[in-house]
This record gives C-alpha cells, structure tokens and sequence, in this order.
C-alpha cells in the first residue's frame, strides 16, 4: 500500500470529510467540520503561510497535519506542525511523510523552532522524540456530560453586572476581541501573543462557523465585558470553550464562573449532550473552575519543540 502526502483541497468535499474523519477519530475532544476546515484554509492570516496537509493511501485520507508560522508572535522563526494518523491506520509511515513534507515547507519560510501537540501516549511520544523533539508543557482535554450530569445551580448576576449574549455584540464585537486580547495574553503557553488585529480576530475567530454568539455568555459591569466564555458548536451534538477569562480589574470576583454556567446550562436546553474545553496543565484556576462544572479530564497533550538548523 503506497502512502502519498499532499495538500487538503479545500474544493473537494470527500478531502474536507476525510480530514474531519481523521481528526473525530483521533482528536474526539476538539470540534471540526467540513466547513470550519474549509473556512479556516480561506481565511486565516497569509503570513501564517498555513498549510493543511493529508496523507492518502488507496484513496482513503488516513492522517493529516495543520502546518503553519506564528504569524502573531513577535518572536519571528516559530512554526507548528500538528499530525494526526486514523488510529486504524497507524504504522504505515503516513506520520513520518506528514512531519517531513510540514517541517520542508516551514523552514522554507523561515521557521527555526517548531512547536507541535502530541496525545500523551508511549507511541506518540516516542515517535516525537524520535524525529528529533523534545518535551515541553502539558494540556489537558476535558469532556462534561452534559445530558447526564448535573451543572452547578443558576445564580442572578450579584449587584452592577448583567449577563448579556454573544449576540448582544454582533453589530460592536470589538469589546470582545479587546477581553479575549486580554485573557490570552496572560494563558500559560511557550509561544507569546501580540493579538493586536481586530480584523484577523474577526475572521479568525467571530465569524469561524463554528463560532455560537448566542451561546457566548458576557457578564458586563459598567457597560464593558468584564468576563466570558466563547462558545463554539459543531452543529450537532457538541459544545465546546474556545476561551473562558475575566479582564485583569475583575479577577478574582467569580465573573468567569457566572459566565460560563450560564453558558453551559443554555448549551444544554439547547440540546447539546457533550460539553468539551481544554486546560494548560499549569493553569490551576481554570482546571479548579471546570472541576467545580462537573468536568473530567479525559486525555493529555504535551507540547514538544523542535530547534531547527
């Protein structure tokens, strides 16, 4: 059976299912569909020169890779390859032909350090290490069940705040870009951020399909976004945090708590029956946050960084 990598067309459904399929089956705990894989290929920033790849064998797409430069960061060089074979299709050298043909278009456009997720599992680790990355930071996949389980009470706003939607901004979201600019910039992570353009975030991230203003939950004090939690839906069953955070004035006050139960119990009348987010393994208040939710960890990434030259 003959393995070739090439690029995701982004025209061809049967690609864009086969990436989604790849992905649901490896990666169950993060939300794609064909339409979000599409939409990201068309608009994410050109100088992030992204380049989402699949390896095919017999026609059938068994692994893929997210490849592309931290466009956003002011350290310049920096790089991420993300691969993922179909755990059915494991040991047939797609993995190893995926990181090749990412790592030659990357350091083509200048990427000296590379950066790369990998489920915390022997194999996968090994094979990381074995192409010459090392070790770095964990993350941790949580899963709610959201139809079964039991979400923390509602509570009314305390005194001065007001819960409002995602909706409630659809013809001003900038607030909510300056919260999110904010909430990201102080997240543990290896890579630092200047998130300073307005018009990627709106292409990025508010209109990305599978973006939900109206179960985005806000709590306003004063008539600003003072915390959040961005939701996202694959359109099924699924719900996902893309970022829960409070602006620095108002941390500690339990905002991010009030936003998100909200959040979480409008998802479930809704009809969602899986609530998914994910933790820097570092990040002990949000982990304690989504403990109190009812959430449970359900699998472990760790980051893995490769020098190159």
């Amino acid at each position: 059976m003959t393995v070739i990598v090439r690029d995701l067309r982004p025209d061809v459904r049967a690609d864009l299912e086969g990436f989604v399929q790849v992905r649901d089956r490896a990666l169950p705990f993060m939300l794609y569909t064909p339409d979000s894989v599409a939409y990201d290929i068309a608009h994410t920033h050109p100088e992030a020169h992204y380049r989402p790849l699949v390896a095919e064998a017999d026609g059938e797409v068994i692994g893929t890779a997210q490849v592309g430069l931290v466009h956003d960061s002011p350290e310049p060089g920096q790089g991420y390859v993300n691969v993922y074979v179909h755990p059915e299709r494991t040991l047939r050298g797609a993995g190893a032909l995926l990181v090749r043909a990412a790592e030659e278009h990357l350091s083509a456009h200048g990427a000296t350090k590379l950066y790369a997720w990998v489920l915390d599992q022997p194999g996968n680790r090994a094979f990381a290490e074995g192409h010459g990355y090392r070790a770095s930071r964990s993350a941790h996949f949580l899963r709610l069940d959201l139809a079964g389980g039991t979400l923390p009470p509602l509570q009314d706003p305390p005194p001065g705040v007001e819960l409002r939607t995602g909706a409630d901004f659809a013809d001003d979201p900038r607030p909510l870009f300056e919260l999110d600019s904010q909430t990201l910039a102080d997240e543990p992570s290896d890579v630092d951020y200047e998130f300073t353009d307005y018009e990627a975030w709106l292409r990025e991230t508010w209109h990305q399909p599978l973006m939900s203003p109206e179960l985005t939950s806000v709590a306003v004090v004063d008539g600003r976004p003072a915390a959040f939690t961005l939701a996202r839906t694959d359109g099924g069953t699924r719900y996902g945090t893309a970022m829960t955070g409070t602006a620095r004035a108002h941390r500690g006050k339990g905002l991010a708590k009030l936003a998100k139960n909200d959040s979480l119990h409008r998802a479930r009348t809704a009809g969602f029956t899986q609530a998914f987010t994910g933790n820097d393994a570092g990040n002990g208040p949000m982990i304690a946050i989504n403990t109190w939710f009812g959430y449970e960890i359900c699998a472990t990434e760790v980051r893995y960084v490769r020098e190159l030259g």
